[in-house]
């Protein structure tokens, strides 16, 4: 991934906490915000792994940050994760997600979710998170199960089978409550198309 693109991806993130983009805009959001400033390492990290001269500064120090901070704010993220630009932790504790998971473009991740892998079974694998999907405080998420586009997962929900496209659902087992979806919660995603090489 050209430096570019790490720059688009960091943007499109803080767009999505601050509804504007800019050096100044960013440095405070990284300084206040837990949620994006891990946001911003996890793209650090996945920017330089590929790179020759990564263990020789910049990369060791991330990886000790990104330690530190699962630590401090509950944040156990693989930093493998793979995740589409636009990404928004609303708060920080007790998120917990498998480095296979999958996560679109604008997702909204709140405290105490979990998305997870099941080891066997019909459902084996882990979640494919959509566009634009809200996942409310207390989700759990476990197995090979697809959150459609625009979908929204209300709180304390366990979701055990897939989540039609716009769909809201809610309970233990999770069922679709309204036709609603994420409409309303996720926010300030007009942040353009990258344009140059990926």
């Amino acid at each position: 991934m050209p430096y570019s693109y790490l720059r688009y991806l960091v943007g499109t993130d803080l767009y999505r906490y601050a509804g504007r983009r800019g050096f100044l805009t960013g440095l405070r959001f990284f300084i206040v915000i837990a949620g994006f400033r891990y946001t911003v390492l996890l793209r650090v990290y996945q920017w330089l792994k590929p790179r020759w001269w990564r263990w020789f500064g910049p990369l060791p120090v991330v990886v000790f940050l990104l330690r530190r901070y699962k630590f401090k704010f509950g944040f156990d993220i693989s930093a493998d994760l793979a995740f589409g630009p636009g990404l928004y932790i609303g708060h920080f504790g007790g998120i917990v997600i498998h480095g296979d998971v999958k996560i679109g473009r604008n997702c909204n991740l709140s405290h105490d979710v979990t998305l997870g892998r099941v080891s066997r079974g019909p459902k084996e694998g882990c979640p494919v998170i959509g566009d634009n999907v809200y996942i409310a405080p207390g989700v759990k998420i476990v197995g090979r199960i697809v959150i459609g586009e625009g979908a929204a997962v209300g709180a304390n929900a366990v979701v055990v089978d897939d989540v039609p496209a716009g769909t809201t659902v809610a309970g233990v087992p999770a069922r679709v409550v309204s036709d609603k979806g994420s409409a309303g919660y996720v926010n300030q995603t007009e942040y353009g198309e990258y344009e140059g090489p990926a």
